[in-house]
């Protein structure tokens, strides 16, 4: 027996926070009935619907997309925006992104039917280290940037400590080309904490996220992860240490 709600998410119907939001909304039935209980354990020869449809377990795919700007980071948008699923048409799994890039940000953004690695892959207890080349607006000072290293107060309390180094600067346009290492994923993280010292966001792209990179893939660009890559991705999750 096993949660619902990790049923769920190995089955790829999303993520396994998603998937609480979908039990707690009452838009998921076992064997007929709608249960909103978090708590509910389900066995393999349960029937269970979402939104009316039986999940089925699919094999588990693994894809790391490099984002363009402009592109929005869900499975689908209501306002009819390209998506990052739009970039994977001949894929028949239901694939989501794990954890999100903002609009206006590029970079490298993990896609897969997997929920419960993208439950390990995105909740902040697991550490998952991501690193960001920002070109910013002003030039940061050493002060400055101590600052963001330590932990800098946002209105949504204080970011954990980041690894921060200027990588160029430009006096006559003034601005700053600072690579910032993060672990932690709230909205619109980077831009905010760059504000709180001054220095906006001019263009923000992700280079790394845990043991991937964007390393030979251009803006639009996918490809398979390896198993090699799932598994030292987990094993960063549960040890802290590449295996």
């Amino acid at each position: 027996m096993e949660r619902l709600q990790k049923v769920m998410a190995q089955a790829g119907v999303a993520s396994r926070r998603k998937s609480e939001e979908l039990i707690l909304a009452g838009k998921v039935k076992v064997n007929g009935v709608i249960v909103k209980e978090l708590g509910t354990r389900v066995s393999q020869t349960d029937n269970v619907e979402v939104e009316g449809v039986p999940i089925v377990k699919e094999p588990h795919v693994y894809y790391l997309l490099y984002k363009p700007r402009g592109v929005i980071s869900t499975a689908n948008d209501e306002k009819g925006r390209k998506t990052v699923v739009d970039f994977f048409p001949e894929i028949e799994e239901r694939i989501f992104p794990v954890g999100r890039l903002d609009y206006d940000t590029s970079g490298v953004i993990i896609m897969t039917n997997d929920g419960e690695f993208s439950y390990l892959m995105t909740h902040p207890k697991f550490e998952i280290k991501k690193t960001y080349i920002a070109k910013v607006k002003g030039i940061p000072r050493r002060e400055d940037l101590k600052k963001l290293e330590r932990g800098i107060e946002l209105e949504d309390g204080l970011t954990a400590p980041a690894r921060v180094k200027v990588q160029s600067n430009d006096r006559k346009s003034n601005t700053a080309i600072v690579e910032i290492t993060i672990h932690e994923g709230r909205n619109r993280q980077v831009r905010r904490m760059f504000d709180a010292i001054g220095c906006p966001v001019d263009s923000l792209r992700r280079e790394e996220f845990g043991i991937v990179t964007a390393r030979g893939l251009n803006a639009g660009d996918s490809r398979p992860l390896t198993i090699h890559e799932v598994k030292q991705l987990r094993v960063l999750a549960e040890t802290g240490k590449i295996g």
